[in-house]
């Protein structure tokens, strides 16, 4: 799996503590070896963010992203709050 990071992402991932950094970096990394876990609540999103889809790092922590080819390519689009994302 190949993992490119948009600007949006990358800023947004920089305003996060060091805590929350690390907790986002341990669920790319679990997403890349079973990126349908249920753990990660992997699911396709509705309305305006159609074509992306959504994992969970905390009860309240998202990542968007955007899949390609079976997981081979995947574009991390944004993180952070519930509210921040949508």
């Amino acid at each position: 799996m190949q993992i490119n990071y948009a600007k949006k992402f990358q800023k947004a991932f920089l305003k996060l503590d060091k805590k929350r950094q690390e907790k986002v970096l341990g669920t790319i990394r679990f997403f890349q070896v079973d990126p349908l876990h249920p753990a990660l609540h992997n699911h396709p999103l509705k309305g305006s963010l159609i074509g992306e889809r959504a994992i969970s790092i905390t009860g309240d922590m998202r990542i968007i992203f955007e899949e390609h080819d079976g997981y081979t390519f995947v574009l991390m689009l944004n993180v952070g709050t519930h509210n921040q994302v949508y």
